[in-house]
């Protein structure tokens, strides 16, 4: 068996913290490996503990989840293997959600999913396979959008397949997802997805939505 995902806790509340732990601890996938009650521990925390996924609260003490992230995403001793981090949020047309999301967050989640969803979210942004909660991400860049601006000159050096390929990452769509609507293997469609992101720069594929809705492409 493969080395469990090792998840980071940043909340100010204990009890959530608690019970989150507990759902995490409950698979043998997945490793609580260190907590904090704000952002500014948070930090250290990650810092020590390396995590691979750091589900983060927006509205902390002493700093929030939007300066923590900024920080832990720009640095360079992170940069080798650095963290996914998804914002925890209460309402989920949070604009500053969408903020941390646009500095780098790979996701957002609800404080009252379900345990089931939570855990599916942790081992998806883990994998790059997809989008947490698409929908409800589309949704949130379509209520917080920026003007539009021209697409990089980047954009045009994607292959005709990779732009058919970009468009339905863009919805949200899943490697799964993609394979079977354009008849591909899950590998492929990988591999393409892996090309379109090194070729815009992006970091991850909640990036690729946010790039393409800043950029009229979506």
């Amino acid at each position: 068996m493969s080395a469990p995902i090792r998840v980071v806790l940043v909340d100010d509340q204990a009890l959530f913290r608690a019970g989150i732990r507990m759902v995490i601890d409950s698979q043998p996938d997945l490793a609580v490996v260190g907590e904090a009650g704000d952002g500014a521990e948070g930090v250290r925390v990650v810092r020590a503990a390396r995590p691979d996924v750091v589900l983060m609260d927006i509205r902390m003490p002493v700093m929030d989840g939007l300066a923590a992230t900024a920080e832990l995403l720009a640095d360079p001793a992170l940069a080798a293997h650095p963290p996914r981090i998804v914002m925890l949020t209460t309402f989920d047309l949070d604009e500053a959600a969408a903020r941390a999301i646009r500095q780098g967050a790979s996701g957002f989640l609800l404080k009252d999913a379900d345990p089931e969803f939570l855990l599916a979210a942790i081992r998806t942004v883990q994998s790059g396979s997809a989008v947490i909660a698409a929908a409800a991400t589309r949704e949130l860049f379509a209520q917080f959008s920026e003007p539009a601006r021209t697409a990089p000159p980047a954009f045009a050096d994607l292959t005709e397949r990779e732009r058919e390929i970009f468009a339905l990452a863009a919805r949200g769509l899943s490697n799964a997802e993609i394979a079977q609507r354009e008849y591909l293997s899950e590998a492929t469609v990988k591999t393409h997805i892996s090309r379109i992101l090194g070729k815009l720069a992006l970091r991850d594929r909640v990036q690729l939505v946010v790039f393409a809705f800043e950029h009229g492409l979506a």
